[in-house]
C-alpha cells in the first residue's frame, strides 16, 4: 500500500483502512487538498520521529532499533525519489490528524523554540485542566527565556487558573484580552503556525509557508494593538446602567447575529447571553426584540466597543505585509 502511495503520489483513504499502521506511523496523512485522500511521507522523515524519544533508552531497545532502521531500509530508495520529486509547498502545510500527532507536533515546535511564542486563545473561562495540559511547554520556553504574548477574551479574566497561571509564570508571559477574538492560534518564533483544522480541534494545521505565517503575525499584531491588558480594567461604557460586556453583545445584536452566535464569538453561554440581552431591554426601556434595536442605534451601541471599526483581520494596501 505505501509503495503504491509513493509511486502514484496518493491513495484514496478508504483503500488504507486494512492498514492501519500506515497512518499511526504516519507513513501516511492527509492531503491538505482533499481529506478523502493520503499522501505519503518520507521514510526517513518518519524513522527520526519515532526514534526522538530512543536515545535515553538505547540499551534497553538495542533491538527495536535495529528492527525499525531494518524496516525502513527497504522503503529508502523510494524516499529519495519521493524527496525528489516533492515541491516546496509540500511541507509547507501539514495536516496532523489526530491529538497525539498534534501533541507530539507541538512538542517539537517547543523544542525548537528560540524567541518568542504568539497565542489567541478563543472561549470563556479557560477550565484548569486545559492550563495544565500545555504547562510543561510554557514552563519549558520560559526557562530558556522566550517571551509569550496570549490573547483571551475579556470573559477570562474571571477564571482563576488563568490568574494562577499567570502568576506562576511571571514577566514570560503577557496577556491581553477583547471581546473577542479569532479561533486558536499558536505562532512559535515566527515561522511556524498551529491552527484548528475541524471544528471538534482532533485535527490541525501546521504552517511553515513564510507568506501564511507572516499573514497570521500581522493578524495578530493588530489585535494586540487593539486589546486591553489584563492588568488594566476594562474602560466604561459612558452609559449608566450598561456594561462593557452588554455593549459588546448590543453591538452583535446590531449586526443581526442570534443569541447563540453571539455567546460563542465573546466565549459566554447562551444562557448568561440572553440575560444580558434582558437586562439591556429593561435598562433602554424595550418592550419587544424589534424595539432593542433601534434603542440600541439610538444610543449609539450599535458600533464596536471603543469605536474602532478596523478589519483586524485583513491587512490595508499600507501594510508592510503586503508591499
Amino acid at each position: 500500500m505505501y509503495s503504491r502511495a509513493v509511486r502514484r503520489g496518493r491513495v484514496p483513504r478508504t483503500d488504507a483502512e486494512p492498514v492501519p499502521c500506515l497512518l499511526e506511523l504516519a507513513l501516511l496523512h492527509p492531503d491538505p487538498d482533499d481529506m478523502a485522500w493520503l499522501v505519503p511521507t518520507s521514510p526517513q522523515e518518519v524513522m527520526t520521529r519515532l526514534l526522538r524519544g530512543v536515545h535515553d533508552e538505547v540499551r534497553e531497545s538495542q533491538r527495536r532499533v535495529g528492527s525499525a532502521v531494518a524496516a525502513f531500509e527497504w522503503y529508502a530508495g523510494l524516499g529519495r525519489q519521493l524527496q525528489a520529486s516533492a515541491s516546496a509547498e509540500g511541507t509547507a502545510i501539514r495536516v496532523l490528524d489526530g491529538l497525539s500527532r498534534i501533541q507530539a507536533a507541538m512538542d517539537e515546535a517547543t523544542e525548537a523554540c528560540t524567541t518568542e511564542v504568539l497565542t489567541v486563545q478563543p472561549g470563556g473561562i479557560r477550565r484548569e485542566a486545559e492550563l495544565t495540559e500545555g504547562l510543561h511547554r510554557a514552563l519549558a520556553l520560559r526557562g530558556r527565556g522566550v517571551h509569550m504574548r496570549d490573547l483571551y477574551t475579556h470573559v477570562a479574566r474571571h477564571g482563576q487558573g488563568l490568574l494562577t497561571y499567570l502568576e506562576l509564570m511571571g514577566d514570560a508571559v503577557e496577556a491581553r484580552t477583547l471581546d473577542e477574538v479569532i479561533d486558536r492560534l499558536i505562532l512559535f518564533d515566527r515561522t511556524v503556525a498551529f491552527i484548528p483544522a475541524n471544528a471538534d480541534r482532533t485535527m490541525a494545521l501546521e504552517l511553515r509557508h513564510p507568506a501564511l505565517v507572516e499573514y497570521l503575525v500581522t493578524v495578530f499584531e493588530r489585535l494586540w494593538r487593539l486589546a486591553i491588558p489584563l492588568t488594566a480594567s476594562l474602560p466604561d461604557t459612558g452609559i449608566e446602567g450598561i456594561s462593557h460586556r452588554e455593549q459588546s453583545i448590543a453591538a452583535l445584536l446590531a449586526e443581526g447575529h442570534q443569541d447563540a452566535v453571539i455567546a460563542e464569538r465573546l466565549g459566554i453561554s447562551v444562557r448568561t447571553c440572553r440575560a444580558h440581552i434582558a437586562r439591556l431591554s429593561e435598562t433602554l426601556g424595550a418592550a419587544s426584540r424589534a424595539q432593542l434595536g433601534v434603542r440600541i442605534a439610538q444610543v449609539g451601541l450599535d458600533g464596536p466597543p471603543g469605536g474602532t471599526g478596523i478589519p483586524v483581520g485583513i491587512p490595508d494596501q499600507e501594510s508592510p505585509s503586503v508591499r
